[in-house]
């Protein structure tokens, strides 16, 4: 079944606005939480024109409180229930009331190794343990570590963009770590599987667990060419507010809500098209995955009746792709609105970085067949 061509130039329209709008328009880097929220918007609509056997279309209550509640529920602890949107006000007034002893505690770990092993140890230590403790607190913990650090603006998005490449790739090892683990599980916990805890840790450890110490090479790498005595090598000085704390928390929760709108409003694209497409291809079309919520892609592509090596390209395109763009990953959103990264900065390092990963993963995978 194809769609109409009007629903089709619809959609690519919208595409392209999420993709390049950012790049080229000021006003819409600036407010770019409530820009993605009317693109969501406008794809829900257009998605209800359409009508896919099976799965239910546009605007519906469900989608509606689904983009409500996502931000505030990724887990319980205790019964109390966990999101993205508590965790980073609460951290956010953590690390408010308490800034100078921690910042202090960082910047002595700094001066007592040099930047380029600190790189290290922030991008393995924390793409290893993102399985455990969540892609969020894995970001948090990051964009204060990296804040602290006496490093030039540059070196300090560097070190992010690569550290969050390895935080999207360690925290799909297991179902505490991010949304679209917890969906593959589930999905695959039938028949032929049986999919439980470890699941993805035995079938993509491999691929993974040397990636995270390649990146963390890699950003010493990027460090190792800095110059101690550059001018503009220095640790930020903690300078919010209260209300700063709270917007960026606020911010996050419209940034997750516009994924969970612009994610099921592509369903329509997703489940007509890409569905069809042969696991080789898939693995490139993925990349979309830079500017759609991976955990929808995921839903929409995983099933048990899939071959090892076709869940394996699937992940492993979408896990990758999710580095290359802001949108494109939960750590991504959290560390460029602490750090007021602009998406042509991430773009800079993360596309390059990005196509190169799945260059090489394109190699293991289906030509060594690894």
């Amino acid at each position: 079944m194809a769609l109409e061509p009007g629903v089709l130039i619809g959609f690519l329209v919208i595409f392209l606005a999420v993709l390049l709008g950012p790049f080229k328009i000021h006003i819409i880097e600036e407010n770019l939480e409530v820009f993605l929220f009317i693109c969501g918007v406008a794809a829900m609509t257009i998605s209800g024109f359409v009508e896919l056997p099976g799965t239910e279309t546009g605007w519906r209550m469900e989608i509606i409180e689904e983009a409500l509640t996502s931000p505030l529920h990724v887990g319980d602890i205790f019964g109390i229930p966990i999101g993205i949107f508590q965790i980073v006000l609460v951290v956010g007034l953590v690390i408010y009331k308490w800034h100078e002893p921690i910042h202090k505690a960082i910047r002595k770990m700094t001066d007592a190794l040099s930047p380029k092993i600190m790189a290290f140890i922030l991008i393995a230590v924390l793409g290893l343990f993102s399985s455990v403790m969540s892609a969020i607190l894995a970001a948090i913990i990051l964009v204060e570590m990296v804040n602290a650090m006496p490093l030039s603006r540059k070196s300090k998005i560097d070190l992010t963009i690569i550290a969050c490449f390895s935080i999207g790739l360690g925290a799909a090892l297991t179902p505490l770590g991010e949304p679209l683990s917890t969906i593959a599980i589930s999905k695959l916990s039938g028949e032929p599987y049986h999919a439980d805890f470890m699941f993805l840790f035995n079938m993509l450890g491999l691929y993974i667990l040397p990636g995270i110490l390649v990146y963390g090479l890699v950003g010493m790498f990027f460090l190792g060419k800095i110059d101690p005595k550059d001018a503009g090598m220095k640790a930020a000085d903690y300078n919010e507010t209260v209300k700063d704390v709270v917007m960026r928390a606020i911010k996050v929760y419209v940034f997750i809500m516009a994924l969970v709108l612009l994610g099921d409003g592509f369903k329509p694209i997703i489940f007509t098209y890409f569905t069809q497409i042969p696991s080789e291809i898939l693995y490139w079309v993925n990349m979309v995955s830079a500017i759609l919520d991976n955990a929808t892609l995921a839903a929409a592509e995983i099933g048990p009746a899939l071959s090892e090596l076709q869940i394996k390209s699937i992940l492993m395109g979408l896990l990758i792709a999710g580095g290359m763009l802001i949108p494109g990953n939960i750590p991504n959103i959290i560390s460029a609105s602490k750090l007021g990264i602009t998406s042509k900065e991430w773009a800079r390092l993360g596309v390059p970085m990005g196509l190169v990963s799945m260059a090489i993963y394109y190699v293991i995978i289906f030509v060594f067949k690894i």
